[in-house]
């Protein structure tokens, strides 16, 4: 019986740490903070979020996408890293947006009642937070329903 105590620890230590299937999404994370689910778009794997707010969000691949209305490109990485906090996304990489011929990066989302404000550097635009109610789906091509079905568990917290 005192041989099989390390291993009975050793299990009950992996299952603690393990991400449980009851984990909240990072869509259903990005509404705690006050955000609309539909800034993410279609097929995050997995998310970090650290205490201090740091957070990492991977998608299944580089993901690109035209923003109904404004006629934007929007580009997200496979990862998407910032700090977060109630009605704040700072310090943002890996979110690029095409205004005319030019690539910006998305600095930081700010929420301000019922609209969202996005800042490009010193300048911004405010939508309203109705718009990002439905989460985008990438421009995949012929290949869209096999990635945007595809997706397994990670190290990383799973939204499947």
């Amino acid at each position: 019986m005192v041989s099989s105590l390390p291993i009975i620890l050793l299990v009950l230590f992996l299952v603690v740490l393990s991400p449980s299937s009851g984990s909240p999404s990072a869509y259903d994370m990005l509404e705690e903070f006050g955000f609309p689910r539909g800034i993410l778009p279609q097929g995050v794997k997995g998310y970090r979020l650290d205490p201090d707010g740091s957070f990492e969000v991977l998608l299944s691949g580089d993901c690109e996408f035209r923003v109904d209305g404004g006629g934007y490109l929007l580009k997200y990485r496979r990862k998407i890293t910032g700090k977060v906090k109630s009605g704040q996304l700072k310090g943002l990489n890996g979110i690029r947006v095409k205004v005319l011929l030019f690539w910006f990066g998305i600095d930081e989302v700010l929420k301000s009642g019922t609209d969202l404000q996005f800042s490009v550097g010193p300048l911004s635009a405010t939508f309203p937070s109705s718009n990002f109610g439905e989460c985008p789906k990438c421009r995949c091509g012929s290949r869209c329903d096999t990635i945007t079905t595809a997706f397994g568990a990670t190290e990383l917290v799973s939204d499947s």
